[in-house]
C-alpha cells in the first residue's frame, strides 16, 4: 500500500487537529501497518479511496478511528524499571513523611496508554502495606484516545501484557485469570481512576489539592516546541507546591518553560520552578 506524500499531509493534519500530535518522519513507516487492520474492517480497498472519505466526510466516526489508529500506544507493566524504583526510593519515600497528616496522596499518569503504567503504581502502594495503612491514594489515568481507556478500564489484558514487565509472582498475585483474559484484581482497580483527556487542555482536577506525582512519559516526543510549552503550562498547573513531575528518559524542561525546573537531588524528577529544592534544603539544615 503505498502511501503518496499528499495522504501523508492529510492525515498529518488530521492528526495534529485531533491530538496536538505531530506525524514525525520517525512515524511514518507506521502508516501502512497502522491502518491496515482499519482499511479491511471497513472494507476500503486502498489508502487514495480512504483519505477520499475522511476529506468528503461522508463518515465522520472514521476520522477519530484513523487518528486512534495511528497514536503510538506503547506501553508496559513497570516499562523502564528505574523510573519506577527512583518514585519509591524517593518522592514516595518524601510524600509519606510530607503527608502524613492528611494521609492522602494523588498521582495523575498522562497518556497513560491501556493502563500499565498506572495500574503499576497502584501496586507499588499495594506492595508496602505497612507504609500506606490507612491513607487514600487517588490515582488517575488518562490518554486522548478512547479507545485505549477503555481498554485501561476493563483492566483485562492478553497473557504477552499480563507478563510483560511483571515478574511471575506479581503476575499471579496481581491478575484473575478468565475466559477473556487476565484481568487486574479488584484490590488494584479500586483505585485507580480513567478519563480520556487531552495533554494540551486544561488538567483534569484530582478532587481536592492538586496532584503530588503527574507521570507523562514520552508523550511530548510528538508535539511541536509550540504545543510543549502549552502541555509543560497545562502540567505546572496541575502540581502541588510541591509535587514531582516526571518525563521520558529523551525528554526534558530545558528551554522548553520556564515554570519547571529539573530536582538537582533527583535526576529524572522535575519540580515547579523556584519552589521545591529551596524547601528541602531549608528543613533540612
Amino acid at each position: 500500500m503505498q502511501v503518496s506524500d499528499s495522504s501523508i499531509r492529510i492525515l498529518a493534519g488530521l492528526l495534529e487537529a485531533r491530538t496536538g500530535q505531530q506525524l514525525t518522519m520517525s512515524r511514518r513507516w507506521r502508516i501502512e501497518t497502522a491502518l491496515s487492520s482499519l482499511l479491511r474492517e471497513r472494507g476500503i480497498a486502498t489508502l487514495d479511496e480512504l483519505i477520499t472519505i475522511l476529506v468528503m466526510g461522508r463518515e465522520p466516526s472514521l476520522a477519530q478511528l484513523v487518528v486512534e489508529a495511528l497514536l503510538n500506544n506503547e506501553t508496559y507493566f513497570f516499562r523502564d524499571r528505574n523510573p519506577f524504583d527512583q518514585l519509591g526510593q524517593t518522592a514516595l519515600a518524601d510524600l509519606a513523611s510530607r503527608r502524613k497528616a492528611d494521609k492522602r496522596i494523588r498521582i495523575w499518569s498522562a497518556g497513560c496508554s491501556t493502563g500499565q503504567e498506572i495500574y503499576s503504581l497502584a501496586m507499588l502502594f499495594a506492595e508496602d502495606p505497612v507504609r500506606w495503612h490507612g491513607w487514600t491514594i487517588d490515582l488517575l489515568g488518562s490518554d486522548v484516545s478512547e479507545a485505549v481507556i477503555n481498554r485501561a478500564r476493563s483492566g483485562i489484558y492478553t497473557q504477552f501484557e499480563a507478563q510483560r514487565g511483571l515478574a511471575v509472582t506479581q503476575m499471579i498475585r496481581w491478575f484473575e485469570e478468565g475466559d477473556d483474559g487476565w484481568r487486574v484484581a479488584d484490590a488494584l482497580r479500586r483505585n485507580v481512576r480513567f478519563q480520556v483527556h487531552n495533554i494540551l487542555e486544561a488538567a483534569p482536577h484530582p478532587g481536592v489539592g492538586q496532584f503530588d506525582i503527574v507521570l507523562c512519559r514520552n508523550v511530548l516526543l510528538y508535539l511541536s516546541a509550540e504545543k510543549k510549552r502549552m502541555a509543560f503550562d497545562r502540567l505546572a498547573a496541575a502540581l502541588a507546591p510541591d509535587g514531582w513531575l516526571m518525563l521520558g528518559a529523551g525528554e526534558t524542561v530545558i528551554g522548553q518553560t520556564e515554570k519547571l525546573a529539573a530536582d538537582r537531588d533527583w535526576r529524572g524528577l522535575y519540580r515547579l520552578a523556584g519552589s521545591a529544592t529551596e524547601e528541602r534544603r531549608v528543613a533540612r539544615a
